[in-house]
């Protein structure tokens, strides 16, 4: 999710991704022909602009970034619970997930898993496939042992009032209850911007039936072997779906504004390390808008591609053009909108409400278990976070926010701190109850 100011990312080139998302702008192909994307060395990018979690390093803000050294597994150790103030005021709003009061206010590359033939349709909580199955992979379809996946996943990324990513990371804190509701909620996947490798915080997400799209790789100031040991600490673990390289890394250059070239390159190292660790999970990873052709064929080890997509309530021709691309599984990495309207300046949970019935029924409608081409997503995001507006206090929840020139409903401004699904003291916003019913159908 974007954080204010966002020093890695150059708004010019989101800004052309915009126009040539919105199909206001084209390039030409060798052979003369328009294609809505871009091949050069420092975008690489289509389409709308996206959001992502930040750290603070240096006094520069690194979204997605971590600060451990190489060697470490995650800003968590197993089995134990992170240090971190812990978010006040959850006492009026712990209640049951049942009871919870609505806030008002396939074919796959060199070097990638091996696919296998599975059947299944519908997209209900019930007759999922629940974690501890071998995951395989049928062109788009993703299976856990032989029954395919639609993912209904939301992005965690807990921080308490107060609190800072990633230093304040707080997992084990809040994992009781927000487990407790997005199980109520039908969700069945959660993807992370750090490693997740506490055992305890997984066999709770396990036995809820959800499963984990683990970042391991998540900031490029990091050497490859830093995944060596999240990796080999839960690459057993029964909620473990897939191993996540990077966050929208076409924008932000892993962090470090590298080139795309040298995204790429790094990737590809990161990959061939994790495959030497762990062969049985898939490797995703997870990109700004759609990739061009020639990004998929110099990543032909990546299995499963995650893409953050913005462009108010409808993803437009994206499957379409995501099914003339590749037959690899795709599924949204980022989706939504916020709860700030900065149009009118005031609090509209109303129309995320609205974003986000409509753009998680365009997900429905093409899951890889009706016939399309889309595995599912995961909704940005979880809580809120109270921590990204660089301007203001971790503290309190401030109203900043970035207008690129396209983006989320209904104002085309990211709020970074007004985009959970629940609030911080996890009180359910309309958007959760519009999940809620969505995937209870």
């Amino acid at each position: 999710m974007p954080s204010n100011p966002r020093p890695s990312r150059d708004w010019t080139l989101v800004l052309v991704a915009l126009l040539v998302g919105a199909g206001l702008l084209v390039t030409a192909c060798s052979d003369g022909s328009p294609q809505s994307s871009t091949t050069d060395n420092t975008a690489g990018t289509t389409g709308a602009s996206s959001s992502s979690d930040n750290a603070t390093q240096g006094g520069t803000t690194k979204s997605g970034s971590t600060t451990t050294s190489a060697g470490d597994a995650t800003a968590t150790s197993v089995g134990s619970t992170v240090a971190g103030p812990t978010s006040t005021g959850n006492d009026s709003a712990a209640t049951s997930a049942s009871t919870a009061a609505t806030d008002t206010s396939g074919t796959t590359g060199a070097g990638g898993m091996t696919a296998t033939t599975t059947n299944g349709s519908g997209n209900s909580t019930s007759g999922d496939p629940v974690p501890g199955g071998e995951v395989t992979l049928d062109g788009p379809r993703i299976s856990v042992g032989g029954e395919p996946l639609h993912l209904r996943g939301v992005n965690w990324n807990p921080i308490p009032r107060g609190g800072t990513h990633p230093g304040d990371l707080a997992y084990a804190e809040f994992a009781a209850e927000d487990i407790a509701l997005m199980r109520a909620a039908g969700i069945n996947a959660v993807r992370t911007y750090e490693p997740l490798t506490d055992a305890g915080v997984l066999d709770a997400l396990a036995d809820a039936g959800i499963f984990v799209l683990n970042t391991v790789f998540p900031y490029g100031g990091n050497p490859a072997s830093s995944v060596d040991a999240p990796v080999n600490a839960v690459k057993d673990h029964p909620a473990v779906l897939a191993w996540v390289i990077g966050n929208e890394w076409n924008y932000n250059g892993l962090y470090v504004d590298l080139s795309l070239d040298a995204s790429i390159q790094l990737i590809n190292e990161v990959i061939e390390r994790i495959r030497d660790l762990d062969a049985s999970h898939p490797i995703a990873t997870v990109y700004g808008e759609l990739p061009d052709a020639s990004v998929i064929e110099r990543l032909r080890g990546v299995d499963v591609w995650g893409l953050n997509v913005y462009s108010g309530r409808s993803f437009g021709d994206r499957f379409a053009a995501w099914a003339a691309l590749s037959d690899k599984p795709m599924f949204f990495g980022e989706y939504g909108a916020d709860a700030w309207n900065a149009s009118t300046g005031e609090y509209d949970p109303e129309s995320q409400a609205t974003a986000t019935r409509d753009l998680t029924q365009e997900i429905l409608d093409n899951s890889t278990l009706a016939g399309g081409v889309c595995s599912g997503g995961t909704i940005f995001e979880f809580a809120d976070e109270w921590w990204k507006d660089q301007s203001g206090s971790p503290a309190a929840q401030d109203v900043g926010g970035i207008a690129p020139g396209g983006g989320p409903f209904p104002d085309s401004t990211f709020n970074e701190e007004y985009w959970g699904i629940v609030t911080i003291d996890r009180v359910p916003r309309p958007a959760y109850e519009v999940l809620k019913e969505l995937y209870a159908e």
